[in-house]
């Protein structure tokens, strides 16, 4: 069954190899699909405890001439390269706190505490492909990143945020606008004054070919936002961006610091330093990116758990914006590895109680005021149920329209990003962590269809527009899918991103293992 292969460590295919097409690739499909994902879950006799803990695996999925070639490098992190040359996993992960030799005295090993509150944490990038400039990292969400050769896969070098900007954390879920920048959002927790959230861009012209000088030397501060409790800020994912506008949610899902500061101390894990605040609220920030001042109206919502934004956009005096949100903040349990491990039914019995993942969307009137009448719903939009009404301390309560239930890893036609747009793509999550079916949601209808094989489980589906593309949803969805069955080869699979209808399946012949997120690069013309 799917926990089989889920976990199972993977192994690099280091040169190009062919895939064997059923069906026909379009000529104009041009370009690299570069993913992320973790592929190494031991290291001699020691595991790992978590599925975000595995040591990244990068592949590629290259595109021409009616072709596609696929190969896979694990990324040579100086994690991954301490942990080799031990032959055991010698560097903390999210869910796997490391000790040094147990025969050192306590005292060393409170001193060794003591000199790092806050952790040098892994460069195990697993999560994404993110690019600044012309340069692409593979990210997760510490302060290191790691530079990539998007052509071989190879590892370039290990970049540090904190080196060019005040950050202990940063997401793997930038935003880039029509002109090549990338705005990104990160936390700085301790030793750079007060703690704030930042944002920050990095120019579209940063990359420096001839000194190979790091593209993040060019970052510019957009804004910072105090944390509304220092103790706790919020944990979070991703954020939304529209034309003129960044929309941070400050959840109810919380860091605790002093937990992190001491986590090594206790015997807990990093992941252990999350918690969720059920009866707290979300604020919702609106950043004005051209100038970065902030939007003075406090909205706020439920308290709910956000890792992935969908779109977001400027509408008729409205910020509307669009994401997956969950009741509680079980997600990360899931991903356990015993919890994978167990039988399909039986983890289906445990997790009875896993919150489903709900599309939802939310609108903030913009052009509020102290006068704004209070108890009625300042949203003024025709096709959305979404409500913000303005309580009496001047402060407005929004609540979501609920587009669809059970999708993650959403995606979009990026050439609307930051615009009024109509569909989203995504995996379906029926309670189980694994998604077996893509599904197409239209906003406008309400509907949504799905494509889905007996037995083969589809990665984070892929938007890619065709050229000359007017409407849309014209383009392909790609999407690397595999299958606990060994007569079933894992698959690229290209679909027709209007019908779902499949074109082609380029079969792979040799093993591919389950991803997170990445990028697709169009070739260069």
């Amino acid at each position: 069954d799917m926990q089989s292969i889920i976990a199972k460590n993977g192994c690099e295919t280091p040169e190009p190899v062919k895939a064997q097409v059923k069906g026909s690739i379009p000529s104009w499909l041009q370009g690299t699909l570069l993913r992320n994902g973790p592929g190494l879950f031991s290291v001699g006799d020691s595991q790992y405890n978590h599925w975000f803990d595995g040591l990244s695996l990068i592949h590629s999925f290259t595109f021409g001439n009616g072709e596609v070639t696929y190969r896979s490098k694990f990324l040579k992190s100086d994690t991954y390269k301490k942990n080799v040359k031990a032959d055991r996993i010698v560097v903390s992960e999210f869910g796997t706190m490391i000790y040094p030799d147990p025969c050192k005295n306590i005292f060393s090993r409170a001193f060794t505490h003591l000199s790092n509150v806050i952790p040098d944490f892994t460069d195990n990038n697993l999560i994404n492909i993110i690019r600044y400039g012309q340069d692409y990292y593979a990210s997760s969400e510490v302060n290191y990143i790691n530079q990539i050769n998007p052509d071989t896969l190879e590892t370039v070098s290990k970049m540090n945020y904190r080196n060019h900007i005040a950050l202990n954390l940063a997401t793997a879920h930038p935003h880039y606008d029509d002109e090549g920048n990338t705005y990104n959002m990160g936390t700085a927790i301790m030793g750079f004054g007060r703690p704030k959230y930042v944002i920050f861009k990095v120019p579209a012209d940063a990359s420096d070919k001839e000194h190979k000088k790091p593209a993040l030397r060019k970052v510019q501060q957009v804004c910072s936002i105090p944390f509304r409790s220092t103790l706790f800020p919020s944990y979070f994912h991703s954020f939304g961006m529209t034309e003129n506008y960044i929309v941070f949610v400050e959840q109810a899902f919380k860091l605790d610091i002093i937990k992190l500061a001491t986590a090594y101390f206790r015997g807990v894990n990093w992941g252990g330093c999350l918690k969720f605040d059920k009866d707290d609220i979300n604020l919702f920030h609106v950043i004005n990116r051209k100038t970065g001042k902030v939007i003075s109206t406090r909205f706020y919502s439920d308290a709910m758990v956000v890792f992935h934004h969908i779109n977001a956009y400027e509408d008729d005096g409205h910020v509307v914006f669009d994401l997956i949100g969950y009741k509680d903040g079980k997600l990360y349990d899931m991903f356990y590895l015993h919890n994978i491990k167990q039988e399909t039914d039986n983890f289906i019995e445990t997790h009875k109680s896993f919150s489903q993942p709900i599309c939802q969307r939310f609108v903030l009137p913009l052009n509020v005021h102290k006068e704004s009448p209070r108890g009625s719903n300042l949203v003024t939009l025709k096709d959305t149920s979404a409500q913000a009404v303005m309580q009496e301390n001047g402060s407005v309560y929004c609540q979501p329209d609920t587009l669809f239930e059970g999708l993650e890893l959403p995606g979009i036609n990026y050439d609307f990003n930051a615009k009024k747009y109509r569909y989203f793509y995504g995996s379906r999550l029926e309670w189980s962590p694994h998604p077996n079916k893509i599904a197409k949601f239209d906003i406008v209808t309400r509907t949504h269809i799905e494509w889905k094989k007996d037995n083969c489980f589809p990665s984070e589906p892929v938007f890619v527009a065709s050229p000359g593309a007017v409407e849309e949803d014209d383009g392909v969805i790609l999407s690397s899918v595999i299958s606990p069955d060994p007569n079933i080869s894992p698959f690229m699979l290209v679909l027709n991103a209007k019908t779902f209808e499949e074109i082609a399946l380029a079969y792979i012949p040799t093993s591919v293992h389950m991803d997170l997120h990445g990028l697709f690069i169009p070739a260069a013309v």
